[in-house]
């Protein structure tokens, strides 16, 4: 355990990024050789092997979860065997298929989970992959990608219709993971041989499902450290063919491309122009330009509809990662177009989120009401900050009603032969102006409309964590809405920098609150006692053993895009 918190990790850190940068750079400037040489040079590093190592062994979640090989939780000494054996790119095992519930649905999608070895070797090409395809994707790309959320991508279709009503196709692609052509994503991939022959041998690996091995031909495994960089990809070019067709209409080619935009957050995409038959058009470009990839458009998520007019089949608007984005007529009076763009959470969204919040509150019909609260907090506040970006006062007031409402009943069953005055008196008290806390001694239930609106600020086109343009970035990380108000207060007075080792927190790091003088030597919570940490800052500072479960301040953020096939506050199911 010494030797690895030996470790000079800060020098490992900028060495390696120094690195990313040059490929990032060399791939903006079309310099394949360069970086291939590059991406060799980072699969050879120790550096690089160590900070893969450390990612998925330490600061990754899922850590104490076990591929078919059985290993989890690995021991320093372990960690540094794992760094050696990277070096000789061992063959591939199967994934470990694991079925979770699907948000929204009943049904049920598959995981596969790899050994902790293919993890490692997963995160060390996709540090060497990365940077060159960030330098290639196209910017209206938000899903999986580093520095980039759900927020910026609907920012850019409010960008694109607020001036002008348009005509939108909401799509979804059909099994998008479980059906890309490997072939076609490797020949799209285009890398040097060594790194084809790792990511075939991913893709090809095949999967254990309760004790029976089956072949994947097809597909690539959602749960791999690699899968959502693979599928971003093999998605790439989408908007750049759609650019094409733009060419192609009547008109200047500049204001065409202008008017006709694609947004996509992974396999979700939107394409918006003012007319309707440029959308149809669009839909055959799209479904035609799927097919080399194996893919095509799912009949029953995809539909056209617009933004201000209604149609026979349906209202106007469409409803995109949660939020439901529609105009309304207001009249020359109230604005110069005639019309306002009005972003709110979908129904489906609060319709989700309300019943989660009711499930927990039955399961605790018993239990005793701090525990109730400290269930509920995390669920309201995490839904909350996601809708905070938009129109989402009324919202947040009303369910604020219903979950009082869903507490009131809660509180009445537990005593039915005590007064009313009693219970509520006994549950609710007076905090902060309102007369209807529900509240202990030393904790109370968060309400929705604590919750400040702030508009997000949309990432500015090409920009990537890779460009070196560190201020920037660590800045946007205190802005980010889902970012805690007292880390985002603690990330401002750091100016963007780990007060451990001094480096800027960037995309994917896991943010940690330390107490510089501990509780049981009289410290408090205030923020003057506390300062904002890397993960494995924070233990190495404590000293104690990584792979326990332990956090001093259970409320981490880790800026990161999801891995697993995305889903989102309006869709996600307890």
């Amino acid at each position: 355990m010494t030797e690895w918190n030996k470790v000079n990790w800060r020098k490992l850190e900028r060495r390696l990024f120094k690195l990313q940068k040059r490929i990032y750079r060399a791939a903006q400037r079309d310099d394949s050789r360069t970086v291939r040489r590059l991406q060799k040079t980072v699969m050879k590093s120790w550096t690089a092997r160590m900070i893969a190592v450390r990612r998925v062994t330490q600061e990754n979640k899922g850590k104490n979860t076990a591929g078919v090989d059985g290993v989890k939780s690995l021991t320093p000494p372990i960690r540094f065997s794992l760094v050696n054996e990277l070096k000789n790119h061992p063959k591939p095992k199967p994934t470990r298929r694991v079925w979770i519930p699907k948000p929204g649905s009943h049904e049920k999608r598959p995981l596969g989970i790899p050994t902790m070895c293919d993890r490692a070797l997963q995160a060390l090409a996709k540090i060497a992959l990365e940077p060159e395809w960030e330098a290639k994707f196209e910017p209206n790309s938000y899903g999986f990608r580093a520095g980039r959320s759900c927020h910026d991508a609907i920012q850019a279709i409010f960008s694109a219709i607020h001036i002008k009503p348009k005509w939108v196709l909401d799509a979804d692609i059909k099994g998008c993971f479980d059906r890309i052509n490997q072939e076609a994503l490797l020949r799209k991939l285009n890398t040097y041989p060594a790194m084809r022959k790792l990511v075939k041998g991913w893709l090809k690996a095949g999967v254990m499902d309760n004790g029976a091995f089956h072949f994947s031909n097809e597909g690539t495994p959602q749960g791999g450290v690699i899968s959502p960089l693979l599928a971003n990809i093999a998605l790439h070019g989408m908007e750049y063919r759609i650019k094409q067709y733009a060419e192609t209409l009547k008109g200047g080619k500049r204001s065409n491309k202008q008017a006709l935009n694609l947004i996509r957050y992974a396999d979700d995409f939107v394409i918006l122009h003012h007319d309707r038959k440029v959308i149809e058009d669009c839909k055959l470009v799209i479904t035609e330009w799927l097919k080399d990839m194996g893919l095509e458009l799912k009949s029953s998520k995809t539909h056209i509809t617009h933004t201000l007019q209604p149609q026979e089949d349906s209202l106007p608007g469409f409803k995109f990662l949660g939020f439901n984005l529609r105009q309304y007529n207001v009249g020359k009076c109230h604005s110069k177009q005639g019309f306002k763009t009005i972003i709110t959470p979908s129904s489906k969204a609060v319709s989700t989120h309300y019943e989660q919040i009711s499930s927990i509150i039955e399961r605790n019909k018993t239990a005793p009401q701090s525990a109730l609260i400290k269930q509920l907090n995390p669920i309201i506040r995490g839904w909350a900050n996601y809708f905070r970006t938009v129109c989402s006062t009324d919202t947040f007031q009303k369910l604020d009603h219903m979950v009082w409402n869903k507490l009131r009943r809660w509180a009445f069953q537990r005593h039915p032969n005590k007064p009313k005055q009693w219970v509520i008196n006994k549950y609710w008290g007076t905090r902060g102006g309102n007369n209807w806390s529900f509240q202990t001694e030393n904790a109370w239930l968060m309400r929705h409309s604590e919750v400040s609106i702030n508009r997000h600020v949309k990432v500015s086109g090409n920009s990537s964590p890779f460009d070196g343009n560190l201020l920037y970035w660590s800045q946007r990380l205190s802005k980010y809405p889902q970012m805690p108000p007292q880390k985002a207060k603690l990330l401002k007075r750091q100016q963007g920098k780990c007060n451990h080792c001094g480096l800027y927190f960037r995309d994917g790091d896991i943010l940690e609150v330390h107490h510089i003088q501990p509780q049981h030597r009289g410290g408090n919570h205030q923020l003057e006692n506390l300062e904002l940490l890397h993960l494995h800052c924070h233990d190495e500072k404590h000293g104690i053993n990584v792979n326990d479960s332990y956090t001093e301040e259970p409320d981490e953020v880790k800026i990161s895009s999801p891995v697993l096939k995305t889903s989102y506050p309006g869709d996600e199911v307890a």
